[in-house]
């Protein structure tokens, strides 16, 4: 049985404990609204920009000759996966989320013989995937000197994927990260950026017909690699808003346990302290009683 001070030292240690998560909620509570607020505004922007790459490419008469970016390579034999985590810890299931459902994504690529390339984005999803897949991962990029998510950090990676793709190293890229729907819930996605899949895309297109000038190759030429870097921010922020969403959950869970905690060590500090009072008191009695 642990002495006084031992439970004295164990209280004082856990509500040291319960101040630090209870800081670190109210940080990422601070984070979360604008983090919230910048997912919600990309969305629009890189749906509309995704339903106008989709126009346009219904509008090409000759398939064979549309840009790479949209038709692909014309095989499916190697996959590239860039698995979107964060670089940051103590945000409960947020990176198992996504590693969870990378993984298995993964497992279906070698299962059908096709090759697996990953770049991991974020220090957390490299750690975990390096034990298994290290052979695998071909690039890790970390923004831990990034305070804010920018749109400059998505165009570092989406010009990585178009050179790579540009060398003929990979014939599918697909990016992995969480969509925020609300604190609690985090969904995880995966999402084929290149060649943009229009197969279940049909009830997002438009039915305004439009007019392009100039034609629409040339226009799919210059907004392909920009619709590249839009859907990458895009699950960027999602990313940023799911996290602090996670770290807000997780730190006042961690609050709660600690003030159960607490409570239960106070509960048996008092009782041992009665213990050792009445046991003296005992003692003094039995003593005098012999006198």
């Amino acid at each position: 049985m642990p002495s006084l001070d031992d439970l004295k030292k164990r209280i004082a240690s856990v509500k040291s404990t319960q101040k630090i998560t209870k800081a670190m909620k109210m940080v990422a509570a601070a984070k979360l609204k604008r983090a919230q607020e910048n997912a919600e505004r990309g969305r629009p922007y890189s749906e509309k920009m995704n339903n106008i790459i989709l126009n346009l490419s219904d509008g090409i008469s000759d398939k064979e000759n549309a840009p790479k970016l949209l038709s692909g390579t014309g095989n499916d034999k190697v996959h590239l996966c860039v698995v979107m985590t964060s670089d940051r810890g103590l945000c409960g299931g947020f990176n198992a989320n996504i590693i969870k459902k990378a993984k298995a994504y993964f497992t279906k690529i070698s299962e059908e013989g096709k090759e697996l390339k990953i770049i991991t984005v974020g220090s957390k999803g490299n750690d975990q995937l390096k034990r298994v897949y290290g052979d695998k991962i071909i690039e890790h990029i970390s923004f831990k000197t990034s305070k804010n998510t920018n749109y400059f950090d998505a165009e570092k990676v989406g010009k990585l994927i178009i050179k790579k793709f540009e060398k003929i190293e990979f014939d599918i890229c697909t990016i992995f990260y969480n969509q925020f729907k609300n604190v609690i819930t985090q969904i995880p996605q995966a999402q084929q950026i290149i060649p943009l899949n229009t197969e279940n895309e049909n009830d997002k297109r438009s039915e305004d017909n439009y007019e392009f000038e100039p034609d629409e190759d040339e226009i799919l030429s210059n907004l392909l690699p920009k619709n590249i870097s839009t859907q990458i921010f895009k699950a960027m922020l999602e990313n940023s808003a799911s996290e602090q969403g996670a770290r807000m959950s997780a730190m006042d869970n961690a609050t709660r346990n600690a003030g159960e905690m607490v409570d239960k060590l106070t509960i048996e500090y008092n009782r041992s302290r009665q213990a050792a009072i009445t046991k003296e008191l005992i003692e003094i009695i039995s003593g005098a009683e012999s006198l």
